[in-house]
């Protein structure tokens, strides 16, 4: 599986931490941000959301100080859908409900283990599809 990952200053030590993780289990990452950090998290974020949406990865993380500025940068273009998430059962949520096709992570807000626990649970984690399809297609006539 592909993933797509990206930081701003504030996330980019968790995101070479996630990485890190992510290589050593084999995933092929696409890291937007590999030789330095954006200097804000719509710089990263839109990175990360372009390669998602162009179809180069099919999940993708994003990593700024609470989370909260990524996912709100990226649920601005149209056809995204990116949740801030702080725990486990969140990730799998999402992904599984509202087929989410990033997630942003604060390391303001989890530290390196509960980070890769996460992003693990988040990429074992299928979009199920069926009635919760509906919602997906309200949200992207919205926007």
């Amino acid at each position: 599986m592909q993933v797509v990952i990206g930081a701003d200053k504030d996330g980019f030590q968790l995101k070479e931490a996630v990485k890190k993780y992510l290589l050593d289990k084999k995933y092929q990452v696409i890291d937007v941000t590999e030789d330095k950090p954006a200097e804000d998290f719509v710089e990263s974020s839109l990175a990360v959301t372009d390669k998602v949406l162009s179809g180069e990865a099919s999940k993708a993380i994003m990593f700024d100080e609470y989370g909260v500025g990524s996912a709100m940068a990226s649920n601005k273009v149209r056809g995204m859908v990116t949740a801030n998430v702080g725990d486990e059962n969140t990730a799998h949520m999402t992904a599984e409900h509202n087929g989410a096709k990033a997630i942003s992570i604060g390391s303001g807000v989890v530290g390196t283990q509960k980070a890769v626990e996460i992003v693990q649970r988040y990429l074992d984690t299928e979009y199920a599809g069926g009635r919760h399809q509906i919602r997906l297609d309200m949200l992207s006539k919205m926007i």
